[in-house]
């Protein structure tokens, strides 16, 4: 187990903290800085933090290969470690119209390739739609809704990739052959930083366990897989003098890089206690609470997660 100070961290601390990304981090130049989008980044700051999706997917490189690899001590006291590997499950990126533009025209003029060719979505309205409903705002409010969309994708971002797996567990390749795959045609996927993404961006993660040690017996505690979600944007960095606890929580240590822990959480298969027993009940509480911000977000974004309603489907069955 981890410990910290004599603390003993629960089995879904353990989980959570094994899989959360630590990304290598850069700085921008002073000049950069002045150059932000103050709807993203509005506060005023001499030092912004920053990573490429590139350096990103780096952390999910050996968790692709072999698995991450999560200790867990089961009722009778027995420890072992659990391998979990990670899967895209969705992702949705949103930047500014100039890098929208930049990166279609390098993309066009390698293979041809646009992101309506590709893109892989559940609905048939248009992002502009989707983006229009959640802002709220309609025609009826006084202004035209050219002017309302106008002010919706200033403040949410252009939309440059989305992805949503819809294959079974055992038709998908692991997160890092899915991402090299699809930034043969989507460049950006490699090159986009946090700073230019807006805080619409985020990816979910699917977690599925393949095999535990020591080996030698089935435990079904152990067949629990996670959904973990994610926000790709700079704009969650330092957010102001009301940070709360899951904000302090992205910078480890100085020059550590920038950790990524799941904003929201959904699970299935979860038999047993091995994942709620810890932290005298409060892990159950912490599951609820996950699960209900992950619905929120995709309710919020007007999106249909195929695998966050099979998860929870099953929960509901």
């Amino acid at each position: 187990m981890f410990f910290d100070k004599g603390f003993k961290q629960s089995n879904l601390e353990c989980f959570l903290h094994c899989t959360t990304p630590v990304v290598k981090s850069q700085f921008l130049t002073k000049t950069e800085i002045r150059n932000l989008n103050r709807l993203w980044h509005p506060w005023e700051t001499e030092k912004v933090e920053y990573f490429t999706l590139g350096d990103l997917w780096s952390c999910y490189d050996e968790w692709s290969a072999y698995g991450a690899g999560v200790p867990i001590v089961l009722s009778n006291g027995e420890t072992l470690v659990q391998y979990y590997v990670p899967y895209l499950s969705a992702i949705q990126i949103f930047t500014s119209h100039s890098s929208v533009q930049s990166l279609r025209e390098e993309s066009e003029s390698g293979d041809g390739e646009t992101r309506e060719s590709f893109s892989d979505t559940y609905s048939d309205e248009s992002e502009s739609d989707k983006l229009f409903r959640w802002d709220g705002c309609s025609s009826d409010d006084g202004g035209s809704e050219q002017d309302c969309l106008c002010h919706v994708n200033e403040r949410l971002g252009h939309l440059y990739f989305q992805y949503f797996e819809r294959s079974t567990p055992y038709g998908r390749v692991p997160l890092m052959d899915k991402i090299n795959g699809l930034s043969q045609r989507f460049l950006g996927l490699m090159s986009l930083r946090s700073v230019d993404l807006s805080p619409a961006s985020w990816m979910a993660v699917a977690w599925y366990p393949i095999y535990h040690i020591p080996m030698g017996r089935t435990i079904k505690d152990l067949s629990t897989c996670f959904l973990t979600y994610h926000t790709l944007s700079s704009s969650f960095q330092d957010v102001g003098p009301e940070d709360d606890l899951e904000s302090a929580q992205r910078k480890p240590n100085e020059n550590e890089g920038i950790s990524l822990p799941p904003f929201g959480l959904a699970t299935y298969k979860m038999q047993g206690n091995v994942w709620v027993s810890g932290n005298y009940g409060q892990d159950q509480e912490r599951l609820g609470s996950l699960l209900s911000v992950a619905d929120s977000w995709l309710k919020q974004l007007r999106v249909q997660h195929h695998d966050f309603n099979y998860f929870v489907g099953i929960q509901r069955g």
